[in-house]
């Protein structure tokens, strides 16, 4: 599915994680590499310097693994260039880290990071770096939503991101609680929530079950963005994986979502799947 994978490299050190990840699921996906990096006209010498002592540490390790790379070093607007190399690239996926001190803005309000999940017209996936130095996760953690669109996508993304680390996947699913009028919450033994089951999350499921992913599953309900933080940190998860669509994306810069509560707020590294290649 993904031939063509960029990753956005800058001076700070969560782009080198974010690339990592991405030069590790080019090599599963035998596709090409490009790591890029936009140095803005009013940078600084050492943040440039920085940005291409990183560029050329990901570089060597591309080729050492035997992984089609190029590398693009271009001056301008970090939107504007990446989204041109995009399209010019038929890039199909492109990683993009955020930064600490971003997460202090409402769903990263004017960063380059929300700017770029919105306009590439590629699938992205937005990283966020907790565990600086790990990027071998045993444990990976996947909510699930009751609607999953692309679900081809997602189900391929997830069994990749898998089959790099040979980690094993926790599927968990926060559906609201059952209520009864009159008589609130109504408390549905394990089995009784396995059948009221959405749809979308069984056939992810028996999609996950043809690439032969190692898999748990969790149903708890409750609160969705509390209770993924809270899996994610007493079962000690290595990473979470979820999903947002560009929809999901602008609604959490309107009025918040789980998506933007789960970025906040998570224990463990952090790739939110932006998917936009037709099933």
């Amino acid at each position: 599915m993904y031939k063509k994978i960029l990753a956005a490299v800058n001076e700070h050190f969560n782009s080198e994680i974010a690339a990592r990840y991405a030069l590790d699921l080019a090599r599963v996906c035998d596709a090409k590499l490009y790591l890029q990096f936009v140095a803005g006209r009013r940078q600084s010498r050492s943040d440039m310097d920085t940005a291409e002592e990183a560029m050329r540490r990901l570089f060597a390790e591309a080729t050492e693994k035997q992984i089609p790379v190029e590398r693009i070093v271009v001056t301008g607007d970090p939107v504007q260039e990446i989204v041109s190399t995009v399209r010019d690239e038929a890039i199909e996926l492109a990683f993009v880290s955020t930064r600490k001190e971003d997460v202090k803005k409402r769903f990263y309000a004017g960063t380059v990071a929300r700017k770029l999940s919105v306009r590439l017209p590629c699938s992205v996936a937005l990283v966020r770096a907790v565990r600086v130095g790990h990027i071998h996760p045993a444990r990976i953690l996947v909510p699930l939503k009751a609607q999953i669109d692309h679900l081809e996508e997602r189900t391929f993304f997830i069994a990749k991101v898998a089959e790099v680390f040979h980690a094993k996947v926790f599927l968990f699913h926060a559906p609201r609680p059952v209520t009864r009028l009159f008589h609130g919450p109504i408390h549905l033994a394990p089995g009784e929530w396995e059948t009221r089951l959405p749809k979308d999350v069984a056939e992810l499921i028996e999609s996950l079950h043809r690439y032969k992913v190692e898999f748990e599953r969790r149903i708890i309900p409750g609160a969705v963005g509390k209770s993924i933080t809270i899996e994610a940190a007493a079962k000690r998860h290595d990473l979470i994986v979820m999903g947002a669509s560009q929809r999901s994306l602008w609604a959490s810069f309107l009025k918040g979502n789980p998506v933007e509560d789960v970025l906040r707020q998570t224990p463990c590294d952090l790739i939110i799947l932006n998917p936009k290649h037709e099933d």
